[in-house]
């Protein structure tokens, strides 16, 4: 049984793992590869314990795309000053 049902817009994509994380009970962040992603995955597990998620997600955003889609937590976004 998954841990807990996260949708994607809450998970963080993270560059230097090439993947879409989580924060983990035990410290670690279950993750999700945008690969995993593309041929309809939906669990993201944690390499550090036993627990997994269920990752809710539109598999059209993620079907032939090369770059992971923007989320709202993607950071800082730049304003205009005038």
């Amino acid at each position: 049984m998954s841990y807990d049902d996260v949708e994607i817009e809450d998970m963080e994509w993270k560059e230097e793992l090439k993947a879409y994380t989580y924060p983990c009970p035990c410290g670690d962040l279950f993750q999700i590869s945008l690969e995993d992603l593309r041929i309809g995955e939906e669990i993201a597990r944690c390499p550090s314990c036993s627990l997994y998620i269920t990752v809710i997600y539109n598999p059209e955003d993620f079907s032939s795309s090369k770059d992971p889609p923007q989320s709202s937590k993607s950071g800082p976004q730049p304003i205009a000053v005038a």
